[in-house]
């Protein structure tokens, strides 16, 4: 699994949550698979997203589309600066509690 690492310096969490929610759609006609996304506890202003794909090259494609997000007046309303987004490769392993 790929995926696409942001950071997001905001005021308003609610705001920008809203915002983000306007684009599930983009997210699922461009391969998102799922998304996280949290925020660190002593500093609420950061958010940090990760946006899972299947391949390289579809989580590539995506920065295109975040460039264009990120020039809309929606999203200059909600963040005031955004890191470079960052490809990463994920390895998951759910641990499941046994009973001793």
């Amino acid at each position: 699994m790929i995926t696409l690492h942001i950071e997001n310096t905001i005021a308003d969490y609610d705001a920008w949550k809203a915002a983000f929610d306007r684009y599930d759609r983009a997210r699922r006609d461009h391969h998102v698979l799922a998304y996280r996304i949290s925020r660190p506890v002593d500093d609420p202003a950061r958010v940090l997203i990760d946006l899972d794909f299947d391949t390289r090259d579809d989580a590539a494609a995506f920065v295109q589309i975040l460039e264009k997000i990120w020039q809309t007046p929606l999203s200059a309303a909600v963040s005031s600066a955004h890191t470079a987004p960052e490809l990463r490769t994920v390895t998951e392993q759910q641990l499941v509690a046994t009973e001793v």
